[in-house]
């Protein structure tokens, strides 16, 4: 894949171009099209690259933060807005609840994703048609089923985000294709199954040289997840959902918890055995790609020369320290430190943990008197580099886990949990406090007691990884969490779901 990943902005270029002019007549013959670029392997491999690409919001130096984050996090209640983000009223929109289906980041959100499936459906339709003596057939079985993966992978970020979305099966070469209704959630939600039933046929692992492609792995790590969710929403299913869900985590092998929390966001241990889908980053800008952001300004304070856009909420600090300093290390639990820095000992020891200095060199303010005094603002760690040369860069290029499996066993508790089982769950539970919090077996033996301790684990566990709006809500308490966070403006009728955004409606007759 890494050869291929460089050539995937020229790929992506030409099918950009060609995704929605396929129906004119007029065309250039010494212009690559949809139907002329698709002759061989060498292809095929450039094709499926694109369509990865759109994993990174087809990576812009901002846009990959500025879409992902406030679409996806500023409505969490574990989120604050910082000094900078309340300059940018789109934004504030979504933290604030008040926005209409006109917003900017998450009109880009949806059409960056039907982006996605429109380059997944090409693979699946063109790869196909390529000569036998052009492909090896089982090249070709596994960039379809790679296809099918990514297609189901960039609806279902649809669907997570949006009540109703359009199902978009086949590559649009008509005008008129471009026009199509609103599918009902459970139409949508049996399409991303069956795509992800066919990726389950895919390779358990890669070698080197193409890391980071889907694996079968991958495809059931996200295919239980799908019946998790299904198994809350569709409650005369339940059952049989968390059977399904149970059954797809079970086969998610080869993979193992690691000790080092922080390395797995900083930089320093990517693609570990954790990872179950990553996404790949690189400062390399061969041949005009770019897989760099400026991601550590946009998340990183002012305090640590960044923008000052996103802050932990005092719930998530709160959440962290509930259960007191009873880590083996004798602090708090370690997923604290892996995910934020924060005035205490910890950082002010003189070793130099936040970039070379104690906390305080960094965030201390001057009083009245002009004296320097210790000042306790929160920042998150998480997705920040790892080392003061890595903050003074420009860029960053920091692979970001979207499938943990950590996500696999605490979702694997819940199933189990929710079957009648919590003797069951506990141990998956203690597994990830123990290796990556270093922290005691859980209290209480009940289902209520897993429950709660589900929600803690996962609360402490995912922070800026933007799984929190997507638990609150399969649980059913949004509206609770949010009014406990001081949110009152959120309304389940209103803010469960985006509308339908107004791009979309603009440019589809069907939904006028």
């Amino acid at each position: 894949m890494k050869k291929y990943i460089y050539i995937a902005g020229l790929c992506l270029a030409s099918l950009m171009t060609s995704s929605c002019e396929d129906f004119l007549t007029v065309e250039s013959p010494d212009q690559l099209t949809s139907n002329s670029f698709w002759r061989n392997q060498s292809d095929a491999e450039a094709g499926i690259a694109a369509a990865y690409s759109q994993l990174e919001y087809y990576i812009d130096t901002w846009e990959f933060a500025e879409v992902k984050w406030p679409v996806e996090a500023y409505r969490e209640d574990i989120i604050e807005m910082g000094m900078d983000a309340r300059n940018y009223s789109n934004w504030v929109e979504l933290y604030n609840y008040t926005y209409t289906n006109g917003n900017s980041q998450f009109n880009s959100y949806w059409n960056n994703n039907y982006k996605g499936a429109s380059f997944a459906n090409q693979v699946i339709e063109k790869v196909s048609g390529i000569p036998d003596d052009k492909i090896n057939p089982t090249t070709r079985t596994q960039l379809v089923n790679e296809a099918h993966f990514l297609r189901a992978y960039y609806h279902l970020k649809l669907l997570l985000n949006w009540k109703e979305i359009i199902i978009r099966d086949k590559y649009i070469t008509n005008q008129a294709d471009l026009s199509k209704a609103l599918s009902s959630r459970t139409d949508a939600w049996n399409f991303i199954v069956e795509d992800l039933k066919k990726a389950t046929a895919l390779p358990a692992s890669y070698d080197s040289d193409n890391v980071g492609r889907a694996t079968s792995g991958a495809a059931n790590a996200y295919l239980g997840f799908v019946y998790l969710t299904r198994a809350y929403e569709e409650a005369d299913k339940k059952a049989d959902y968390l059977t399904k869900a149970l059954e797809a985590f079970n086969n998610v092998k080869g993979y193992e918890l690691v000790k080092n929390f922080t390395g797995l966001f900083d930089g320093t241990n990517k693609n570990s055995k954790e990872s179950v889908f990553e996404l790949q980053m690189s400062l390399s800008t061969a041949n005009g790609t770019n897989y760099r952001t400026q991601l550590h300004r946009w998340i990183g304070v002012s305090e640590l020369w960044g923008w000052d856009e996103i802050l932990p909420s005092d719930l998530l600090v709160n959440e962290f320290k509930k259960e007191g300093e009873k880590a083996t290390t004798g602090r708090y639990d370690s997923r604290l430190y892996g995910s934020l820095f924060f005035q205490c000992p910890y950082y002010n020891d003189g070793t130099g943990k936040v970039y070379g200095k104690n906390y305080d060199d960094w965030f201390a303010k001057k009083d009245a008197n002009g004296n320097l005094v210790a000042y306790d603002r929160p920042a998150f760690r998480k997705f920040m580099p790892a080392n003061l040369d890595g903050l003074k860069n420009n860029y960053c290029a920091l692979n970001m886990p979207l499938m943990r499996y950590a996500n696999v066993l605490l979702m694997k508790a819940e199933v189990l949990n929710e079957q009648g089982h919590p003797e069951q769950a506990i141990p998956l539970i203690n597994q990830v406090r123990d290796v990556h919090g270093d922290m005691p077996p859980m209290t209480g033996t009940t289902q209520a007691d897993v429950r709660q301790q589900i929600e803690h684990e996962r609360m402490v566990e995912f922070p800026l990884e933007n799984w929190r709006w997507y638990d609150l809500r399969r649980w059913g308490k949004l509206k609770e969490a949010l009014t406990t966070a001081g949110r009152g403006s959120y309304s389940d009728e209103k803010n469960a779901f985006y509308p339908t955004p107004l791009t979309e409606i603009n440019a589809n007759e069907a939904l006028k």
